[in-house]
């Protein structure tokens, strides 16, 4: 080689894939990320190892099918990080248990379990971000501001530790916690396919709820793609006015073009329209509000989900009287618009979105609290 001659270059290194967390694969995504690292897994293996990691969740899984050389190889490629549970406040009146965990970073999110009508079932409410970007005005996360998007595998994981304490069955998940769950479309849906895989947490897809507060681009593309789950839309008002300033989203998005998202999500899910009503006095149980349910959704099967501001007091907002409260299912039962009335449970025990998390968070850090 003359003195010119460039240096040879240095051989590439061989492309790795980037470790994923075992809680947010299934088991073809299992098998694929194996193969790409050189790991030859079958289907079943792959089936059995998540089988396994889901039915003793907390625990080391070492399924006797899967011999203990290939487990290792696995867990070599794959993360297993843990959520720490900092925190578990059950309110004895009502039998809800609002969990507080705490990330690999430091930062705190929520869950909780809901008792269901059926002796020995629940549901567990997940979050999906760390705050949130909304700021709704009755929302006590919305205060907190947004520090990040949690994981799928973050989602699964506060579902497992809440589904292991539980003194029944856990038959359904609702992405209704801390955080939007459409500013997070990816991850959600991540979490929910894994948890309504039969390898995962075994929970139904028609069990499996994803709540917005409205976020069109979200909701057109759960129609697309004709997702199975739930939806509810927390609209709280539908008079142009009041609505903004209540959820200050509702700038990105006008009422009518709301409705029009979720008719289309109607007519290509077939599913019924449900629209989430925080009931706030003095606000939104007017005629008016009834008269716009029957201008944007008429024609389509609607359904009020109502329930009453949790957090008022430090939102500047008030609880409806039964006078209001009434006078508004009296309009919505004389024009047959169904409704349901949701109870906030743990209401003693700071139940609501971000009590417990707002107590060890400044919005962007953690905060270390004693006692």
């Amino acid at each position: 080689m003359s003195p010119t001659d460039p240096e040879p270059a240095a051989p590439r290194a061989p492309h790795r894939p980037s470790l994923v967390h075992l809680l947010s694969l299934v088991p073809e995504e299992l098998e694929a990320h194996a193969a790409a690292h050189g790991i030859a897994l079958r289907p079943d293996e792959a089936r059995r190892l998540l089988a396994a990691r889901f039915a003793h969740a907390g625990h080391d899984p070492r399924p006797e099918p899967v011999g203990r050389k290939k487990i290792a190889a696995v867990e070599a490629v794959c993360r297993d990080a843990r959520l720490a549970l900092v925190e578990r406040v059950h309110d004895p009146a009502d039998g809800f248990v609002k969990y507080l965990f705490r990330a690999p970073d430091g930062l705190f999110f929520e869950a909780v379990r809901i008792p269901l009508h059926k002796p020995g079932r629940f549901s567990v409410c997940l979050s999906t971000q760390v705050g949130c970007a909304m700021r709704c005005a009755f929302c006590a996360t919305g205060r907190l501001g947004l520090a990040r998007n949690l994981e799928a595998w973050e989602m699964v994981a506060s579902f497992l530790a809440v589904r292991d304490e539980a003194p029944g069955r856990v038959t359904g998940a609702l992405f209704q916690g801390q955080g939007e769950p459409l500013q997070n479309t990816d991850e959600v849906l991540r979490a929910a396919r894994v948890l309504s895989h039969p390898c995962g947490a075994h929970v139904a897809g028609r069990a499996i709820t994803i709540s917005t507060v409205g976020l069109v681009q979200g909701i057109l593309r759960l129609a697309r793609e004709k997702q199975p789950y739930k939806l509810i839309v927390s609209v709280t008002s539908l008079v142009a006015e009041r609505r903004l300033r209540l959820l200050p989203v509702a700038a990105q998005t006008s009422v009518a073009e709301l409705a029009a998202a979720l008719r289309a999500w109607h007519g290509a899910t077939g599913q019924r329209i449900t629209l989430g009503w925080v009931l706030i006095g003095g606000e939104n149980h007017d005629a008016a509000e009834v008269a716009g349910i029957l201008e944007h959704f008429a024609g389509v099967p609607v359904c009020l989900n109502l329930i009453d501001v949790n957090d008022a007091r430090e939102g500047g907002l008030r609880r409806a009287t039964d006078a209001e409260r009434g006078a508004l299912l009296d309009r919505l039962s004389a024009l047959r618009i169904p409704f349901i009335r949701r109870y906030s449970g743990g209401a003693e025990r700071h139940a609501a979105c971000g009590m417990l998390a707002a107590v060890r968070w400044d919005g962007s850090k953690p905060v270390e609290v004693t006692g």
